[in-house]
């Protein structure tokens, strides 16, 4: 007979983070060479954090940019496990539009391989999760309907 697994909410923030560079708008992702992963910046967190602080602290972690947060971007959910299998987490990550206003990829931090700035359309499509992908699009759709980006 099998154990019952509990179920623990979990919430992560983070960020697509945008620049045009050339008249072409850009957005960062962070990689894993092992798993061959892209994602987008996030992470979980401090006591006392906002959502937006969160969001902002992870991405500058992650992405070694200075970022600006420009407004909310909505959530995505999804369920895991842990390798013991002993709780199963409904997790909500919540994603914010972000600006970059400086710092250098260099240094980000060594959770990720590689961050690097792809074309808008490429990012959305490089994406691992489905989930992630459709953030960037809802920050596409943001940045359209201000006249930002794409021309």
């Amino acid at each position: 007979m099998p154990s019952k697994q509990r179920t623990e909410q979990a919430i992560s923030a983070g960020g697509v983070v945008y620049r045009v560079a050339g008249g072409a708008l850009e957005i960062v992702l962070c990689g894993r060479t092992g798993p061959g992963t892209w994602n987008l910046p996030k992470g979980t967190p401090n006591p006392g954090e906002t959502l937006e602080q969160t969001a902002a602290r992870e991405v500058r972690e992650e992405t070694g940019l200075d970022i600006e947060v420009e407004q909310p971007l909505g959530h995505i959910e999804y369920w895991f496990s842990r390798p013991s299998g002993t709780t199963r987490y409904h997790k909500r990550v919540h994603f914010f539009l972000m600006r970059v206003t400086g710092g250098d990829l260099s240094l980000h931090d060594p959770e990720f391989d590689e961050v690097r700035w792809f074309p808008a359309e490429e990012a959305a499509r490089r994406l691992t999760f489905p989930n992630e992908a459709s953030m960037v699009r809802c920050a596409l759709d943001a940045l359209a309907l201000r006249g930002t980006g794409h021309g």
